[in-house]
């Protein structure tokens, strides 16, 4: 059992689940320290027997009978007592785990991209498998480990007391090392788990890098390499992990040791009672038996303070982890929203200035414009100028100072953020796939979406007859990000996930250049089709993509340098004149025409 902040709503949630099974593991712990008392009158029995005794057992048989009945009640209420608990309390484990990890994935979800930029997913995938299975075991054998401890212990060392205080004080003494013992090196244990856990985290995030990476690394040739720097980071992840299992087992081997002498020493001055009496009275051979197994039955409560300690310096370890997770502030969140049926798409930015919440400099200086509803407007400019941050920001990905960014006359901080992102179809640089149906992809917007508007979509991003090659065509499974198809292939399935959404504000981000150029014309004349009174936003390196769009934005270090038609500019924006002889030349040395597709 663990205590926090964050978990101990669980403990009430699940009530009745934790109170009849430690109800049932109460019952099973009384009547479980039943049997020695009668093993010991049997052995007793059979003494007199020895001695010919007339009032010996075994000259009753009603009593043998009545013995028996007994055993088999307590057998009978020791499995029924058992299922009952563990599937209690081991259930509850699992549900608490669940809720847990739900509440954590919910909590991932809500967390701004700037989380992600400075964490990295070996690092969160350990939260969610190692640490989320320590606290499931704290809550399920932490809980037996408790309950025994107190119960189970009371229980059997109020007999031994009944049955001769002597020899129980004698046994106690050494159990008062075993506390200490436990207490010193579950401190050690506690710190020793919070390494292994950081290294396998690094273990975790280097192995899913390259699973990723796989192709790159090929590419490169760098398998050797890859290997090497896998070898001395899983070198150090087994040096943590046995410097914990080591003091995890000296532990052990030290409590087993010491039981094991406590019990030879019982036997040897329990023979002497036998011989000799014991205050008076005679102490049989059934009552030695009887009090070695009542002390047998106190071991797993003195080693379960030891496992019990050690889990629990574990488990605060991984709590403070995932408290750590889910107390990271969500930056995104609404406001004072005003209410708004439909966005039409006029966007609006009045001197915007924005800096990342890790940065020291702005990335966007006074940028101004305005792009009104239906129209289609390119964004341009080099590499790092702060094209892809302007479409993030109409996301609503970072928080902005209100006045900045208007859309539809309305400050974007004052609208609902979901309304926002549910208004825009959004294409991305990196062109994300889920290891899915190309179906389930195009349609990942909707819970479920007919076949022929997804075909529909698919013909529209000029990728229905790529699909159509497959034999499995739509309904074919993607690998992991998307690898099954092109470069080419996977913006297209892209686009069309964009168009089925039928938004009011669609944003290319530099989205058909792994394309040709016939391909690119195909979809740009689809988008003027499918897109009239709609916004289009186009960010592009190419010229092409751009020269027949109504207006064009041209960005240079984060500013705008000017915003007209492809004629206006070509005349009064030298910058983008430049821009168009170079790649004018580049296409002449190309041959003329860019007719491959990127692969």
């Amino acid at each position: 059992m663990i205590f926090g902040k964050k978990i101990n709503r669980y403990y009430w949630k699940y009530f009745l689940f934790f109170l009849f099974g430690v109800l049932a593991l109460l019952v099973v712990n009384w009547f479980q320290l039943e049997i020695p008392k009668i093993c010991g009158q049997i052995l007793d029995g059979i003494s007199d027997s020895a001695r010919q005794d007339s009032d010996s057992l075994f000259n009753h048989p009603e009593r043998i009978r009545s013995l028996m009945i007994y055993l088999g009640m307590i057998a009978v209420i020791m499995f029924a007592g058992r299922f009952t608990w563990r599937y209690c309390i081991f259930g509850v484990a699992a549900r608490i785990e669940a809720d847990i990890r739900d509440e954590m994935f919910l909590h991932s979800e809500r967390l701004s991209n700037a989380y992600y930029k400075q964490h990295k997913t070996g690092a969160l995938m350990a939260l969610f498998t190692n640490d989320l299975q320590v606290l499931k075991q704290s809550f399920g054998m932490g809980t037996v480990m408790i309950i025994d401890v107190i119960f189970l212990g009371g229980f059997a060392l109020y007999r031994m007391f009944a049955c001769n205080w002597i020899l129980t004080c004698f046994s106690l003494i050494p159990m008062i090392l075993i506390a200490v013992l436990s207490v010193l090196l579950g401190k050690i244990l506690k710190e020793k788990f919070r390494q292994r856990q950081e290294a396998y985290e690094q273990l975790s995030d280097f192995t899913q890098e390259n699973f990723s990476g796989i192709a790159v690394i090929k590419a490169f040739v760098k398998e050797i390499f890859e290997i090497r720097h896998f070898d001395k980071i899983n070198e150090l992840n087994k040096e943590k992990t046995l410097n914990h299992v080591r003091y995890s087992t000296i532990l052990n081997v030290l409590l087993n040791a010491i039981l094991s002498t406590i019990i030879a020493l019982l036997i040897g001055g329990g023979a002497y009672f036998c011989i000799h009496g014991f205050m008076g009275k005679e102490f049989t051979v059934g009552k030695l038996w009887e009090f070695v197994g009542y002390f047998d039955a106190v071991i797993w409560p003195f080693m379960a303070i030891a496992q019990w300690i050690n889990l629990r310096s574990q488990a605060g370890a991984s709590l403070g982890r995932i408290n750590a997770f889910l107390d990271e502030k969500i930056d995104i969140e609404d406001r004072e929203t005003e209410a708004i049926d439909t966005i039409l798409g006029k966007i609006e930015f009045r001197h915007l200035n924005f800096r990342y919440p890790d940065g020291s400099d702005n990335v966007l200086s006074d940028i101004s414009f305005t792009i009104f509803p239906g129209e289609m407007v390119g964004i341009i400019g080099k590499t790092g100028c702060g094209k892809t941050t302007v479409v993030d920001l109409l996301l609503r990905t970072y928080n902005l100072e209100e006045g900045q960014l208007w859309i539809d006359d309305k400050d974007i901080m004052h609208l609902p953020y979901r309304k926002v992102r549910d208004s825009i179809g959004y294409v991305p640089q990196d062109n994300f796939l889920f290891s899915d149906t190309i179906a389930n992809n195009i349609a990942f917007a909707y819970d479920s979406m007919e076949e022929e508007k997804i075909e529909l979509a698919a013909r529209w991003a000029d990728v229905a007859s790529n699909i159509e090659e497959f034999t499995e065509k739509y309904q074919t499974i993607l690998g992991e990000r998307g690898v099954t198809l092109s470069g080419g292939q996977k913006q297209r399935v892209s686009i069309a996930r964009a168009l089925i959404k039928n938004p009011s504000i669609l944003i290319f981000d530099d989205s058909v250049s792994a394309v040709d150029t016939k391909t690119e014309e195909t979809i740009l004349h689809n988008l003027r089709q499918i897109r009239q009174g709609k916004t289009t936003i186009l960010i592009a390196h190419r010229i092409s993509t751009v020269e027949t769009l109504d207006k064009i934005i041209v960005m240079d270090e984060g500013k705008i340098i000017a915003v007209g038609s492809h004629e206006t500019l070509l005349t009064e924006c030298p910058m983008y004149r430049e821009m168009v002889r170079l790649q004018s030349l580049e296409k002449a040395v190309n041959g003329g025409d860019e007719n491959e597709e990127i692969r």
